[in-house]
């Protein structure tokens, strides 16, 4: 088969010529869409469930979230584990599946399970919900919003979160290859109904009471329309909150024909939730900001891109006196890792020519050979993109070159030795010297095949790990 494929290549130079062309292209394309990380993300296939129930203790998370959500995931197939972590208001579900398994096909069936899980559940301990289809280094893109010098009293800590919410992470919402913008710092604004329990128990009336006014007040309503000569005029109970007195004049209960009203019984102002942590930078008091979460999978360098893009229209967007600095940008340390693993890849490819036309004594031979170099890392350029591997520090830090030419330095040495001899005894024709590389490459053609398999045999152990070894 090898002496055929060579005597082939002799005796059709245009063919062979044009395929190595068509094989060049391929690899360039294949480059150029390449996905390129610092380091591979070697997270198992899995699908976490968190739910939160910040008023029940870890014993409790665990018998009345935990549980019922492991025994639903249990009827999954293809699942290879299932682990949790119950803590004191959040449980967190683990599914890991085969490898074999499509990320969004575990995504529905986990999501089936969950409508099962949900009526186990006592009603108020939360709502379990899946995590974004991201991992540990879907954390591409770290920013934090700070006022300008001069707005420090301007902008303070709710207002700032308010903007991060309502307009940062809006425009960045819907980024291809972004699945989430978690918001961190800063205070969640809120309007809190404190509710004076003295006054409470003297107008003779309950929370509850209170509870169902505010929820039963703020919605809007529609009817039907009237109908006045040519027009009709349909029928609207507009109820919804819009400010703080809004919520003072919502009607609790009438004594008597006398309104109690919600700012009878209670103080309405603007407050936050309770926090379980802060944010701040450089040791200088609170800051607000986001993360962006990458899709599982995604080509890390053109997300960043397109992240980046997005946040020169959002700088435009904020109100006078805020601005957004990135503080960890992923693109920093791809470029710092390609331009190390180049740097070497270059310096040993330089290496090799070098020691290549110094061996051989023929700098034309040595080219020969060392063109293998650029041909075999196009084509492995190609079937990483074919097989969804991205370019990153351990991928193309694994390129030997000594290994790579191996197989051309047997062939090509062979191939001069028959023409070196043949030349002594008289000058050689087109026809008598592709006669010699024919005969010189079928010679040797079995012990480069052997050369090279002994070197793929070494690799062979390496080839049957699985999983995250793999």
């Amino acid at each position: 088969m090898i002496e055929k494929i060579i005597e082939f290549s002799v005796r059709n130079k245009l063919i062979v010529g044009l395929l190595t062309l068509a094989m060049i292209a391929w690899g360039v394309y294949n480059f150029t869409v390449l996905p390129i990380d610092a380091v591979p993300d070697i997270t198992n296939n899995q699908v976490q469930v968190i739910t939160s129930s910040s008023s029940l203790a870890p014993q409790e998370v665990e018998q009345f979230i935990t549980f019922p959500v492991e025994i639903a995931m249990a009827n999954i197939q293809d699942v290879t584990e299932i682990r949790s972590v119950s803590r004191s208001g959040l449980s967190v579900v683990t599914i890991v599946f085969k490898d074999n398994v499509s990320p969004y096909l575990a995504r529905q069936l986990v999501s089936e399970q969950i409508k099962i899980a949900e009526g186990n559940i006592p009603e108020g301990y939360g709502t379990p919900e899946m995590m974004p289809i991201t991992t540990g280094l879907g954390e591409i893109y770290q920013y934090v919003i700070e006022p300008e010098p001069g707005y420090e009293k301007v902008f303070g800590p709710m207002e700032i979160r308010t903007v991060q919410d309502w307009i940062v992470k809006r425009h960045l919402s819907g980024i291809p290859g972004i699945v989430e913008i978690s918001s961190f710092g800063g205070f969640l604004k809120q309007y809190e109904v404190s509710i004076r329990p003295r006054t409470l128990v003297e107008m003779d009336l309950s929370i509850l009471e209170v509870f169902d006014a505010l929820e039963k007040n703020n919605q809007n309503t529609g009817g039907s329309y009237i109908e006045k000569g040519p027009n009709a005029y349909y029928i609207r109970a507009e109820g919804m909150i819009h400010e703080m007195d809004d919520i003072r004049n919502i009607v609790i209960k009438n004594r008597g024909g006398i309104p109690i009203l919600i700012g009878d019984v209670a103080d309405v102002k603007i407050s936050s939730p309770p926090r379980f942590g802060a944010m701040t930078k450089d040791g200088k008091g609170e800051a607000v900001g986001g993360i962006t979460l990458m899709l599982k999978g995604a080509n890390t360098a053109q997300v960043i891109r397109n992240v980046k893009e997005r946040m020169e229209e959002v700088r435009k967007t904020l109100p006078e006196g805020l601005t957004v600095h990135a503080y960890l940008d992923r693109a920093t340390l791809i470029s710092k890792t390609i331009r190390t693993v180049s740097k070497n890849l270059i310096e040993g490819g330089l290496i090799v020519i070098f020691v290549l036309i110094l061996l051989l004594g023929n700098y034309r031979a040595g080219l020969i050979v060392a063109s293998v170099i650029p041909m075999s890392m196009l084509f492995a350029f190609s079937m990483m993109n074919l097989f969804g591997v991205s370019a990153n520090l351990m991928s193309l830090g694994a390129i030997d070159f000594g290994l790579i030419v191996d197989g051309s330095v047997i062939v090509v040495e062979g191939i001069i030795y028959q023409i070196h001899k043949r030349v002594h005894e008289k000058r050689l024709t087109q026809a008598q010297l592709e006669e010699s590389i024919v005969v010189a490459g079928k010679k040797v053609s079995r012990s480069a095949v052997f050369g090279v398999l002994i070197i793929l045999i070494v690799y062979i152990p390496i080839l049957a790990f699985t999983g995250i070894e793999g």
